[in-house]
C-alpha cells in the first residue's frame, strides 16, 4: 500500500480554487473514536478536495474534521450507505492548510496497525483546536528607550537581564525565562521600565543557518556525517543506525545531516524520549546552528504549542525536537527525522492509541519519502535485527570523541561485600565515593527506585500500605510526607498511627529509594555537596537545565538518581558511577528484562570519565555471573546481544515471532473475568497463532478497574491484525467494560 502513495502539495485554500470534479458528498473524518469517517453533502457554493479542514454539524455540536476521501467518483457515490436526503451539509471549509496526503495514509496506517479507531489517531494530530482560528494579536516586550527610575528587586532584576540576553518575548515566555510570575513582568510594563509592542501571532521565525561551521570531527565521525548527510540531501526513504559508544559525539554527527536537509529547504524533526533531556539539547542546537530548534512537548504552554503548530504547517518551522507527540505535527516540507536514543522505553505510548514512535517515524519516513535516522548507544534487539537482515543501513562509532577511554567496569558482590544493617552502600563503593571527592571530582549514585522507601508497613500487625486504586503498595516520599501511588497518582499523608490496629510509632520503611539513599550519603559525607535527580524534583526541561548547570559548575559532589540521569547528560567532571541495586531490573516475567538491564546501566555508566579524567563503575549485585553483568564488565555488547538474540529465535519470540496483548479492564470485576472469558472461548487457536490466558494482570486493578490479560503468539508470517478484528469483535462486552489491543507489547503489567 505505502508504495503506491504520493506526495500532495499543502496549499492554501481559497474561494478561486478550481477542481476538476466538485464533489457533491464527501467523507469526513472526525477527531474522535468513531469507527471511520461520516459522509456529508458539500453545499453548492462550496468546493472541497480531501485534506480540508471543515466545521460539521455532529447532533447538536458542530466539530472541525477533515475531508477524508470522496464519496463519489466520477459523480457516482461509491458506497451510498445513507440516502442524500439525510445527510447534513458541510458549514465551512477553514482557511488554514490541507492536511497532506502522506499524513493521512499515516493516519490510516497507524489506525489498522494498532486496532484503533481512526478518529482517535486523527485527534492526535489535531491536538490543539485553537490553531484552526486565526490568533490573537500578541503583546511583546522589551526594554523602554528612556526608563524611569524605580526600585529594583531581584525578580524585577531577573527580567531586565533576561530581556537583555535576546529579543523581544511574551510575558509568560519572559516570566519562565527569568523564574517570577507573569505578574513582575506586566508591573515593570506598567511603570514604563519595559515596552510592549502588539504583533501579529504568526511572526516569521528566525532560521537555523546550516552554513556555520561545526565543531572538528574525527574521521570516523566525519565519514559517518557525510553518510547522513548524503541521504538527507538527496531525499528519498532510508533508515540508517547510528550505533556509538556513549561519549561519541552522535548529536554532532546527526547534525551534519540536519544541515543538509536544511540546505535542501526541507524540515527536519528530532525525537527526543524525555522532555528533561530537551534543555542542553537546544543549547548544542544553538551552538551548531545560531538559533533554536521549536519545542514541542507538554511542558511548552498551549498558546505556544498552537504558534508552532500553524509554523509546521505553513513552513516557518524548520527544524522541531520533541516527545512522541511530535510525530503527528502537520509538516509540509518534512526532509529528515531522528529519532535519538531509540532503545528507550518511552517512546512506547501505552495508553488511547498504543504505538511505539520509533517504528512509527519509520512508517512516515517511508510515507514521505524522506531519511530517518535511529540512534544509541546500546540499539534495540528489534533495530539490529533489521540490520542484520539488510532493511536498515548502519554507520558505527566505536570510540570516544577526543580519545577519552571507556569507564572501567568492576562488580562489588553484595554476597560477600554486603552493607551493613540498613545501609545501601557497600565498603568498596564506600571507598570509591571518599577517593572521588578527595581527589575533588564528582560522582554519581544510581538507583532506579522513587521516593523514600518501595513499602510501609506496620511492626505491630504487618499491615501494609496499599493503594485502594491499584494492586500497588504506597511509596513514601519523606521529603513530601506523603504516600504515593505511582501508578495513579493517588496520595495520603504519612502516618504515625496505624489505620489496621491502631498502634503508634510502629511504622516501618523497608527498602531503599533514592531518597533514603541520600539521606544515607548525606550522613556519611555531610561536607559533600548533594542533589537528587529524580521525575519528583525535575519537573520541567528548566529544572533539568538547572541541575545540569550546577554538575557541570561543580556545585555538585555527589548526584543521585533514577534512569533520568542516564540519559544523554555530559558531565565534564563526574568520574565515579556507583549502581546501588544492578539487578533490580531482572526481576519478573519481562521477557526484555536482560536486554533493558544492559541498556539502562550501560547509558548510566556512559557518564563516567567523559573527557580527560577516566571513569570507573562499581555495579553492586547479588549475581556477578549474570550475562548482563558479565557482558558490562567485559564491554562485549555484540556477544551479549547474539545471545539474546538466538535465546529469543529459539523461542520465536520477538522479533522473530509476533506479540499482541488483549486487556480487559472494568470497574467490576465478574463482568471483566466473564469477557475475558468469552474471549478465551472463542480465541481461534491454530498451530501458529497461540493464544494464552486469560490471567489477572500483574497489576490486576489500575486506577479502579480490574484487569486481565490474554497473551497472542503467531509467526513473523501471520497478519495478526486479521487474525484479531474478528475474534475480538464476536465478542460483545459490557458499555462498562473495554477490550484494549496492543500490538507489540513492551509492558505486561
Amino acid at each position: 500500500m505505502m508504495d503506491t502513495l504520493y506526495r500532495m502539495r499543502f496549499a492554501r485554500t481559497s474561494s478561486s480554487d478550481q477542481f476538476d470534479v466538485i464533489a457533491k458528498r464527501v467523507r469526513v473524518l472526525l477527531p474522535l473514536p468513531l469507527s471511520g469517517p461520516y459522509d456529508y453533502l458539500v453545499p453548492p457554493d462550496l468546493s472541497v478536495i480531501p485534506g480540508d479542514f471543515v466545521q460539521v454539524p455532529l447532533g447538536r455540536q458542530t466539530r472541525i474534521g477533515v475531508v477524508w476521501d470522496p464519496a463519489e467518483e466520477n459523480g457516482k457515490v461509491l458506497e451510498k450507505v445513507v440516502d442524500d436526503s439525510r445527510l447534513r451539509g458541510i458549514e465551512v471549509r477553514l482557511e488554514v492548510l490541507r492536511m497532506s496526503e502522506p499524513m493521512r495514509r499515516f493516519i490510516d496506517w497507524i489506525a489498522t496497525y494498532s486496532m484503533s479507531a481512526p478518529g482517535a489517531v486523527l485527534r492526535m494530530a489535531m491536538s490543539i483546536p485553537e490553531a484552526f482560528v486565526p490568533g490573537r494579536p500578541r503583546i511583546l516586550f522589551r526594554p523602554a528607550d528612556d526608563a524611569p527610575d524605580f526600585r529594583e528587586t531581584p525578580a524585577r532584576k531577573r527580567v531586565l537581564e533576561a530581556l537583555g540576553r535576546g529579543p523581544a518575548r511574551g510575558a509568560i515566555d519572559l516570566a519562565r525565562e527569568a523564574a517570577v510570575g507573569p505578574g513582575v513582568v506586566r508591573g515593570l510594563a506598567k511603570l514604563g521600565v519595559i515596552d510592549g509592542i502588539e504583533v501579529s501571532d504568526d511572526l516569521p521565525l528566525s532560521r537555523p543557518d546550516p552554513t556555520i561551521p561545526g565543531p572538528n570531527l574525527s574521521a570516523e565521525q566525519q565519514q559517518a556525517a557525510t553518510a547522513l548527510a548524503g541521504r538527507a540531501g538527496v531525499g528519498g526513504f532510508s533508515v540508517t543506525l547510528l550505533d556509538g559508544v556513549t561519549g561519541s559525539g552522535k548529536t554532532e554527527v546527526y547534525f551534519e545531516g540536519i544541515a543538509a536537509a536544511l540546505a535542501a529547504g526541507r524540515q527536519v524533526l528530532v525525537l527526543l524520549p524525555e522532555i528533561a533531556l530537551t534543555a542542553q539539547f537546544l543549547e548544542r542546537f544553538e551552538d551548531r546552528f545560531g538559533t533554536r530548534p521549536q519545542e514541542w512537548h507538554s511542558d511548552v504552554p498551549r498558546a505556544r504549542r498552537r504558534r508552532v503548530w500553524r509554523a509546521v504547517a505553513d513552513g516557518r518551522a524548520r527544524v522541531v525536537v520533541g516527545a512522541r507527540s511530535a510525530l503527528f505535527l502537520p509538516f509540509c516540507q518534512l526532509g529528515f527525522i531522528v529519532v535519538d536514543e531509540e532503545h528507550d522505553l518511552s517512546y512506547k505510548q501505552e495508553d488511547g492509541v498504543i504505538y511505539h514512535a520509533r517504528d512509527m517515524a519509520v512508517v512516515r519516513a517511508r510515507l514521505e519519502a524522506v531519511s530517518v535516522v535511529l540512534v544509541s548507544a546500546t540499539p534495540s534487539l528489534e533495530t539490529a535485527v533489521n540490520v542484520k537482515q539488510g532493511r536498515y543501513l548502519a554507520l558505527h562509532l566505536p570510540a570516544r570523541h577526543g580519545g577519552a577511554d571507556l569507564p572501567e567496569i568492576s562488580i562489588v558482590d553484595l554476597r560477600r561485600e554486603s552493607p551493613e544493617r540498613q545501609c545501601w552502600i557497600s565498603t568498596p563503593l564506600r571507598l570509591a565515593l571518599s577517593e572521588t571527592l578527595a581527589a575533588e571530582e564528582q560522582s554519581l549514585l544510581f538507583l532506579n527506585r522513587r521516593g523514600y522507601a518501595p513499602l510501609t508497613l506496620c511492626r505491630a500487625c504487618g499491615h501494609r500500605f496499599e493503594c485502594p486504586n491499584c494492586s500497588s503498595w504506597l511509596v513514601e516520599h519523606r521529603f513530601q510526607g506523603r504516600l504515593t501511588c505511582h501508578h495513579c497518582g493517588y496520595f495520603t499523608r504519612m502516618q504515625n498511627v496505624c489505620p489496621e490496629c491502631g498502634a503508634e510509632d510502629r511504622m516501618a520503611a523497608c527498602g531503599p529509594g533514592v531518597e533514603r539513599l541520600a539521606e544515607e550519603v548525606s550522613s556519611l559525607y555531610p561536607e559533600a555537596r548533594v542533589e537528587l535527580m529524580t521525575s519528583d524534583t525535575v519537573w520541567r526541561p528548566s529544572a533539568a537545565a538547572a541541575i545540569v548547570s550546577r554538575v557541570q559548575a561543580h556545585e555538585i559532589d555527589i548526584l543521585i538518581g533514577t534512569q533520568l540521569v542516564a540519559k544523554g547528560h555530559h558531565f565534564p567532571k563526574l568520574t565515579l558511577v556507583g549502581v546501588i541495586d544492578a539487578d533490580l531490573g531482572l526481576v519478573g516475567g519481562d521477557l526484555r528484562a536482560a536486554e533493558r538491564t544492559y541498556q539502562l546501566l550501560h547509558q548510566v555508566a556512559g557518564r563516567a570519565g567523559r573527557e580527560d579524567r577516566p571513569g570507573r563503575v562499581r555495579l553492586q549485585t547479588h549475581s556477578p555471573e549474570h550475562p548482563v553483568m558479565a557482558a558490562l564488565v567485559s564491554g562485549d555488547r555484540d556477544a551479549f546481544m547474539a545471545a539474546e538474540a538466538e535465546q529469543r529465535k529459539t523461542g520465536n519470540w520477538p522479533p522473530f515471532g509476533r506479540l499482541a496483548a488483549i486487556i480487559v479492564s472494568g470497574p467490576d470485576e465478574s463482568d471483566t473475568e466473564m469477557v475475558a472469558r468469552a474471549l478465551a472461548r472463542t480465541a481461534p487457536q491454530t498451530e501458529n497463532f497461540k493464544v494464552l490466558g486469560p490471567a489477572p494482570a500483574p497489576l490486576a486493578l489500575l486506577r479502579g478497574r480490574h484487569r486481565r490479560r490474554l497473551l497472542v503468539r503467531t509467526t513473523r508470517s501471520v497478519r495478526i491484525q486479521e487474525r484479531l478484528r474478528p475474534w475480538i469483535a464476536s465478542v460483545k462486552p459490557p458499555n462498562a467494560v473495554r477490550v484494549q489491543v496492543d500490538i507489540d507489547p513492551f509492558s505486561f503489567l
